[in-house]
């Protein structure tokens, strides 16, 4: 059990548009408090990458559509903060592999962990069976299907590992946008496409169910 309230915190940094799925954090806290026990802040944080805000946090979120260049500061908050334990689940808003977010956001997570550190994760890792059973690996969203972005189903996510576990968790899936709806409406959806969402905070989380 967590000694402190769960805190969905987003990182902000300078460049582009870190601003994106503006409901999604709502819509993951209320799957946290349908589906599981741990205390739960009840807004998202607003964490600037420029500041020691980040070290506060056990999980964070980063996404966009733009370019990703660090400053100097931002840079080595980030780097701090995954090499002593932080998770930051970072998501393509444009899931192409092509893009401009995907390239820059790589060519930065290379220049401060090194050329080979962002590697596909295997379908049978931990993280898929993390709370709930994904046996596929990660589950696809309705954008692949519809053939926005590069046209692509990705069958992977991507991943920087510290010391066996995942400090970068990398998505070209747009899962921010899949879940950017009101809480309220999940009851009309077949299944709470949400739920890989609580595999991924209670796997940053270190909590087993």
């Amino acid at each position: 059990m967590l000694r402190n309230k769960f805190v969905f915190a987003r990182i902000k940094y300078s460049s582009g548009d870190w601003d994106t799925d503006q409901r999604m954090p709502a819509n993951m806290l209320n799957s946290l408090l349908e589906y599981t026990t741990i205390p739960l802040e009840q807004e998202e944080k607003i964490v600037d990458l420029n500041t020691n805000d980040i070290f506060k946090y056990a999980f964070c979120y980063l996404s966009g559509h733009k370019l990703v260049q660090f400053n100097k500061q931002e840079a080595a908050n980030f780097k701090k903060y995954i090499e002593q334990g932080g998770f930051v689940f970072v998501d393509d808003c444009n899931h192409d592999i092509d893009g401009l977010f995907a390239k820059s956001f790589e060519a930065q997570m290379a220049s401060l962990f090194g050329a080979t550190a962002l590697k596909k994760i295997a379908n049978d890792h931990p993280l898929y069976s993390s709370f709930f059973k994904f046996e596929k690996g990660p589950p696809t969203t309705s954008f692949e299907l519809n053939g926005w972005g590069d046209d692509l189903v990705h069958d992977y996510l991507k991943a920087i590992h510290v010391k066996g576990r995942i400090g970068v968790l990398y998505s070209n899936k747009d899962y921010g946008c899949e879940w950017d709806y009101d809480f309220r409406n999940k009851r009309f959806l077949a299944e709470d496409n949400t739920k890989f969402g609580v595999n991924i905070i209670l796997y940053a989380l270190g909590i087993n169910p």
